[in-house]
């Protein structure tokens, strides 16, 4: 292994930058569990630590199975087949840089942690937190994993949504309180929306790629790009409109229709998305609405700022409606 820190070393490796998707739901879990009566900071911490170190565990078990399917192999010769790549996976593996070995003990060793925050909280709260660490864990090992490999079926988006929504919402407020309510539900679920919307989005600019490796994402089980944009504004609106039925049946406030400023971001996503199906020699530069795009020049220059604006625009949308709501929760109730 040629870094100096392992501990970095894996963490880029895990795609940290990645973290947002999970951190995010949970601290919002948190400020939502800050509310409520029998409120544990230290178990809420823990919660948050677990989830970050389950979602680390998932994205190194994923790179080892893919690798173990050849995914990273046959992608990192696509460019010289004419399709349009992102980059080249688990490059740390085909350089040489670690083994698979070392791969799957880095795996394990992060949902080691995972396991152990899980056994702290559980022996302080009740069987509730074991079933939904229980059903998250096999979820997740099903993402790539034998026999389901749900992500090379169609169901991969399905799955994160519910993993980082809901699933992950629910552990870490109930070992937060100790309880759970509607409220978290019509919460949860667009913020799961917004989360599969991310990894949604990445499927349909990696349609190429993923259908020369036999990998059966969303985007590929739809195969007509006009359905995969039609499937896009499906899932956007219906995130918007369980904030809707939220407050219509009385368990959100009118406050929560702050959440609603995120929609021209919302908007922009979607017309980008068009522009990549129709036109994606066409380039764009970062704009305001956006959000932050960091590193752009870097981008440019590796030829993926393509990729990065949508990915980016995406993950920026999740951001700013998850800090809404915590604004909305901590400060209106």
């Amino acid at each position: 292994m040629k870094d100096n820190n392992i501990v970095l070393f894996w963490l880029r490796n895990a795609r940290s930058k990645s973290l947002p998707q999970s951190l995010l739901p949970a601290l919002l879990a948190l400020c939502m569990a800050s509310k409520i009566a029998g409120f544990s900071l230290f178990l809420g911490i823990l919660a948050v630590f677990g989830i970050v170190a389950a979602h680390l565990s998932t994205n190194l078990f994923d790179d080892y199975f893919d690798y173990k399917m050849k995914g990273a192999e046959f992608r990192g010769t696509l460019t010289q087949k004419g399709v349009r790549a992102r980059m080249s996976k688990c490059a740390y593996i085909t350089s040489g840089q670690a083994t698979l070995k070392q791969l799957l003990i880095a795996g394990l060793t992060f949902e080691g942690i995972a396991l152990v925050l899980g056994i702290v909280i559980f022996l302080e709260r009740d069987n509730m937190i074991l079933w939904i660490a229980a059903i998250s864990a096999l979820l997740g090992f099903s993402y790539s994993g034998a026999p389901l490999r749900l992500s090379y079926r169609g169901l991969g988006e399905v799955l994160i949504g519910i993993m980082f929504g809901p699933l992950l919402m629910s552990g870490v407020y109930y070992s937060a309180c100790g309880q759970l309510n509607e409220q978290l539900l019509f919460i949860s679920i667009p913020v799961g929306l917004l989360v599969a919307n991310i990894i949604y989005t990445h499927s349909i600019m990696d349609y190429e790629p993923d259908k020369e490796v036999g990998k059966i994402t969303f985007a590929v089980l739809l195969k007509n790009k006009t359905l995969m944009l039609l499937a896009l504004l499906l899932l956007l609106l219906t995130t918007y409109s369980c904030i809707i039925s939220g407050v219509i049946l009385g368990y959100l406030s009118t406050w929560y229709f702050l959440t609603f400023v995120t929609l021209p971001m919302a908007i922009g996503l979607f017309y980008l998305m068009i522009q990549f199906v129709k036109h994606p020699e066409k380039t764009f530069m970062p704009q305001f609405w956006m959000g932050i795009l960091c590193d752009w020049k870097h981008y440019q220059d590796a030829n993926i700022d393509w990729f990065m604006i949508r990915w980016l625009l995406a993950r920026n949308l999740l951001t700013l409606f998850c800090v809404i709501l915590a604004g909305v929760v901590l400060f209106v109730g």
